[in-house]
C-alpha cells in the first residue's frame, strides 16, 4: 500500500506538471513548502545592510517571505515554473544606439505579471478540482522566495547576479509560484553551475554586486529607474547610458544564454514601437500619450514623470547637443523629477545654454533639488 500511495503522488506530479506545460510553461519543478533557514538568513542580511533601498515592502513581510509555511502553515507543496522571455537580438547591441532609449527585454510588451498570472489560475483551478486540495498562486506580487524555490525545485540556480540561470534557458526565465495543501514528493534540487565565471558581476555599470550572490539594489539601474521614485543619484547618471527603464547587462551576458532559444511567447516579443525609440519622441510624452503608449506595459507603472525623468538622463548622456533643445523644453515642467534631470541634461550637452536659463529659472525654483541642479551648473564644472 505504501509503495501504491508514492506511485499515485508520482503520477499525479507529472500530470500536474504535464498540464503546467500545455498551459504554456516551459519548466515546471516539486519541492517541499519549506525554505532552508539559510534562505531567511540572506534575507536578514539583505535587509539589515539597507540593501533593498526604499522597497519597504521586502522588511513588512520577511517572516513571511522566508518560507512558504510561514506565509500559508497548510501549504505542503510548490509547484515552481519559470517561463522563457529570450529575446531575438542581443539586449547589449541596443547600448551604443545613444540617440534610442533602451527598456529592458522583459518590458517590451506586456506585463508579465497579468500573463503568468492567469496561467497560473488556470492551472490551480485544475489542480482543486482534479484533486481536492486548496491552493495560492504568485508571481512576484507577494512576499515569496521564486528564486530559492526554483532552485530547490530543479528548474534552475539563483546565479552570482542573484538572478535564477536554467541550463536551457539561460537567465531569461519568468518565475511564478503555486502553493498546495496536496503533498508531492519533490524533484532533485539544481546545483549551482557558475564555476569560476565573473561575467554578470564585472559587467555591472554601476558596481552593484558587493559580493557573488549579494546585490545592492541601491546601486542597480533596475532599481533607480524602476523603483526609486525620487531623483537619481549624480553618482549613477553617466552609467545609466540610454537605459530608461531596468537594466539587461548582468542577464545578458551570462553564458548559459547561449543555450537558450527566442520566446514563442508573442506577448513577449518586443512590440516594434519600443525597439528603438527615440529619445525626442519619449521627452515629448505627456500624461495621457505615455498611458497610451505603454498600455498594458509593466513600463505604465512608474507614470510619466519618472519615466520622462529616466529619458532625460539618456538624452544627457547621448553627447547629441540637437537634443539639448528637448531638454530645455521641460525646464518648466510641473515635476520636480522632470525639471532636475532636464537641467543636468542641458547642462551636459549645452552648458552655455544651461548657464542662459539658469539666470531665467534658478530664482522662480520653489523645489530644494532642483535648486541643487541649478546651483551644480553655476560651479565651474559640472560632474
Amino acid at each position: 500500500m505504501y509503495w501504491r500511495g508514492v506511485t499515485t503522488s508520482q503520477h499525479i506530479r507529472e500530470e500536474i506538471r504535464a498540464r503546467a506545460l500545455e498551459e504554456g510553461f516551459d519548466v515546471a519543478g516539486f519541492t517541499t513548502a519549506r525554505l532552508p533557514d539559510s534562505a531567511g538568513e540572506g534575507l536578514a542580511a539583505f535587509l539589515a545592510n539597507g540593501h533593498h533601498g526604499d522597497m519597504d515592502w521586502l522588511e513588512t513581510r520577511r517572516e513571511q517571505r522566508a518560507s512558504p509555511d510561514a506565509l500559508w502553515p497548510e501549504a505542503r507543496s510548490v509547484i515552481a515554473l519559470g517561463l522563457n522571455y529570450g529575446p531575438d537580438e542581443d539586449p547589449m547591441e541596443k547600448l551604443a544606439r545613444r540617440l534610442e532609449g533602451n527598456i529592458s527585454v522583459y518590458a517590451g510588451n506586456k506585463d508579465y505579471h497579468d500573463v503568468i498570472k492567469k496561467r497560473l489560475k488556470r492551472i490551480g483551478r485544475w489542480v482543486c478540482e482534479a484533486h481536492d486540495c486548496s491552493v495560492k498562486v504568485f508571481v512576484d506580487t507577494a512576499p515569496v522566495m521564486e528564486k530559492p524555490l526554483g532552485q530547490q525545485a530543479g528548474i534552475g540556480w539563483q546565479g552570482k547576479h542573484t538572478n535564477l540561470v536554467s541550463r536551457e534557458f539561460g537567465s531569461w526565465l519568468f518565475l511564478g509560484a503555486i502553493y498546495m495543501t496536496l503533498d508531492l514528493p519533490p524533484d532533485d534540487p539544481e546545483a549551482d553551475h557558475c564555476g569560476s565565471c565573473r561575467a554578470c558581476l564585472d559587467i555591472c555599470p554601476t558596481k552593484a554586486f558587493p559580493a557573488p550572490y549579494q546585490i545592492d539594489a541601491r546601486r542597480c539601474i533596475s532599481y533607480l529607474t524602476i523603483e526609486n521614485k525620487g531623483h537619481i543619484p549624480l553618482e549613477f547618471r553617466a552609467a545609466m547610458g540610454n537605459r530608461i527603464y531596468g537594466c539587461d547587462d548582468c542577464t545578458a551576458v551570462c553564458p548559459w544564454n547561449k543555450f537558450a532559444t527566442r520566446t514563442e511567447e508573442v506577448a513577449f516579443h518586443t512590440r516594434e514601437a519600443l525597439r528603438g525609440p527615440l529619445l525626442a519622441e519619449l521627452s515629448a510624452l505627456d500624461d495621457n500619450a505615455f498611458r497610451e503608449m505603454f498600455r498594458a506595459s509593466p513600463v505604465k507603472r512608474i507614470g510619466r514623470d519618472r519615466f520622462v525623468r529616466n529619458v532625460l538622463i539618456a538624452i544627457g548622456n547621448s553627447g547629441e547637443q540637437a537634443l539639448a533643445a528637448n531638454a530645455q523644453a521641460l525646464l518648466a515642467d510641473p515635476s520636480p523629477l522632470v525639471r532636475s534631470m532636464a537641467i543636468w541634461a542641458l547642462s551636459k550637452l549645452d552648458r552655455a545654454a544651461a548657464g542662459r536659463a539658469r539666470e531665467q529659472y534658478a530664482t522662480m525654483e520653489t523645489d530644494d533639488a532642483v535648486k541643487a541642479e541649478w546651483q551644480r551648473i553655476a560651479q565651474p564644472a559640472d560632474q
